[in-house]
């Protein structure tokens, strides 16, 4: 009998969907998916390009945007096969292995944009609550040592995802509902009792995600208490205003992450559909908007991009 097990995880596959029900239109969503991949890609790229060659540009706020677009990049390279290859090609087709190494990165870079963004929310927060002290806070050495710590917490977390689910035995149809490997759902299709990843994964979203946009909101409340003290209208307006940008960051970012999540813990069969959108939505739209919201927000950064592309 551990034989037949064995034998049946070592040649077990997960069979990745793109939108079930859609498979008539799924070239066309192609099309869609690769120039949003294109966008993403070219958009991160031209604001790590800029940041790294203009000098002037080598403060706190930009090199914690230096980051996110790094994140951005990572997300966006860690779905690009398995998606462009259901939704063009129709192989479906991933390995355990595969499976496993993409979870992997999915969820660590996830976790790293959330930990970016509560940096950034710290950066935001030290610039409106205690600006005189602020180029003494956020140092460069300081900046680096705190992504330092970041990325480590985010791989540490997310590590023990491969080797938990190594230990389990898939013997069913394996059937994803997203063109990519999730946590979420790969634990769900093991045949073994599946407690141990269930609070484990749970945990960890409770340190990381749900944790960073508590101290996000808890540093909202305080630059909100800040500016509404100050006597001036048009300073209060034009402190909130270099907030914007983070905050559609935020939004776009965590609202279908929390709501991917529920969704795969406490959801029903009837709710796939949504999760498909959801999933999607919460691996393809920061990267793709992120940049163009910070490009048109930042002056600075948009005219330099400008001088670049037109000079």
């Amino acid at each position: 009998m551990a034989a037949v097990n064995d034998t049946k995880f070592s040649h077990a596959v997960f069979i990745l969907t793109g939108i079930p029900g859609h498979e008539n239109v799924h070239l066309w969503i192609s099309a869609l998916f690769c120039f949003m991949y294109l966008i993403s890609i070219v958009g991160n790229s031209v604001i790590l390009f800029i940041i790294k060659t203009d000098p002037t540009l080598h403060e706190p706020m930009y090199i914690f945007l230096s980051m996110l677009a790094i994140t951005d990049l990572g997300l966006s390279i860690s779905t690009i096969p398995t998606t462009l290859g259901t939704f063009l090609f129709n192989s479906t087709e991933i390995g355990l292995d595969a499976c496993f190494a993409q979870l992997f990165f999915i969820h660590s870079f996830s976790y790293i944009e959330s930990s970016v963004l509560l940096l950034m929310a710290f950066d935001r927060f030290i610039a409106i609550c205690n600006p005189l002290r602020y180029a003494s806070i956020l140092t460069l050495p300081r900046i680096g040592r705190m992504g330092l710590v970041f990325l480590v917490r985010s791989v540490s977390l997310q590590l023990p995802f491969p080797f938990l689910l190594k230990r389990f035995q898939f013997c069913g149809t394996n059937i994803l509902t997203h063109s990519y490997c999730l946590h979420q759902e790969v634990m769900k299709m093991a045949c073994s009792d599946i407690k141990v990843n269930n609070i484990y994964g749970l945990s960890i979203t409770l340190l990381g995600v749900v944790l960073d946009s508590v101290l996000i909101f808890l540093s909202y409340i305080m630059i909100l208490k800040t500016v509404l003290s100050v006597a001036s209208h048009l300073e209060s307006l034009r402190a909130l205003n270099t907030c914007i940008s983070h905050l559609c960051a935020v939004l776009l970012f965590y609202i279908p992450e929390i709501g991917l999540t529920v969704l795969h813990r406490f959801g029903n069969s009837s709710s796939e559909f949504l999760q498909t959108l959801l999933g999607y939505a919460y691996l393809m739209i920061p990267p793709l908007l992120n940049p163009i919201v910070y490009s048109v927000k930042s002056k600075h950064l948009r005219e330099r991009i400008i001088r670049v592309f037109f000079k």
